[in-house]
């Protein structure tokens, strides 16, 4: 195998492992049931020869998407992440990744999501998705600056996530946001969910923080007031699901279900914070965090389809 093969194979690899494609998790499921919920309107039929194509554009979209959004963090931070301990072993600051391979990467990743969403006008005469691709991946690809100068940072890290089930709905049908003001409800959701544990995630960084002049809730406000703060965002994303319930019919037990499951993984993530603090960051964060993400799309999505 030639040796320029190799060095792409491993630069895959290091960056792969580098960005965590393991936690599209987070916004995927929510990016498909916004896909499922705009292509089944009420008292509608799901088209599946039609939904399936335009799904598995959403599905790469996403992919690409959130890409070049790790991909700008990363390069963003290098020298922010090279001055934290915890950080120092990522990719770009330990030498095993380039800074110009980091970027050249984002354009591709970044080139590849509009070449996707050019995809649903080609085939299905939607041009909203190319339309907005700009736009889309410069605010995504955006969060590693505003920790330079906001304590809100994490609230737009949750905007950024939010995004993906607006988006997928325009996808899938542009009419749908207008219609269904259950989407709407579902950003908000995910916008103070990924907001609320971005700040726990936060925790583990406050003297680091405090040194090199970042902005963060913790560093800015201290630890117990970030915390605080977290559950109000966490209280604020559970009433929006409730919300969604209520407003939209299709969304029933199965979708309760899921809802009286988030509020019980938040509590239990929250408590795994009073009792351990960040020494199990990676249950509260990356483990309960996954499990409501794939708990709640899927009860979501099996509610909309035996709605149809």
């Amino acid at each position: 195998m030639p040796s320029t093969q190799l060095l792409s194979i491993r630069t895959f690899a290091v960056l792969a492992e580098d960005i965590k494609l393991a936690h599209s998790v987070f916004a995927l499921p929510f990016a498909l049931l916004a896909a499922f919920m705009a292509a089944a309107p009420v008292d509608a039929a799901l088209n599946w020869n039609r939904f399936s194509g335009q799904v598995a554009l959403v599905l790469a979209a996403m992919v690409f998407a959130r890409t070049a959004a790790m991909l700008a963090n990363r390069w963003l931070d290098r020298n922010i992440d090279a001055a934290n301990p915890r950080t120092a072993g990522r990719a770009i600051p330990a030498g095993r990744l380039s800074a110009p391979v980091a970027a050249g990467a984002w354009v591709v990743s970044a080139i590849s999501f509009t070449a996707v969403c050019a995809g649903f006008g080609l085939l299905y005469g939607n041009w909203w998705p190319l339309a907005l691709a700009g736009p889309v991946i410069v605010w995504i690809s955006a969060y590693g600056l505003l920790k330079r100068f906001t304590a809100w940072c994490h609230v737009y890290l949750g905007s950024s996530l939010a995004v993906s089930p607006l988006a997928a709905a325009i996808a899938i049908d542009p009419t749908s946001l207008a219609a269904q003001p259950a989407l709407w409800l579902l950003a908000v959701m995910v916008l103070f969910w990924v907001a609320g544990f971005d700040v726990l995630y936060a925790l583990q960084d406050v003297d680091v923080d405090r040194r090199q002049g970042l902005y963060s809730l913790p560093a800015r406000m201290g630890a117990a007031t970030a915390v605080r703060l977290s559950r109000l965002m966490h209280g604020l994303a559970g009433g929006a699901l409730i919300v969604a319930a209520v407003v939209d019919p299709r969304l029933m037990w199965l979708f309760g279900l899921g809802v009286v499951s988030v509020f019980a993984l938040l509590c239990w993530e929250h408590l795994t914070i009073l009792r351990w603090g960040t020494d199990r960051i990676t249950l509260a964060f990356f483990t309960l965090n996954g499990v409501i993400s794939l708990l709640l799309g899927t009860l979501g999505i099996a509610d909309v389809l035996l709605g149809t």
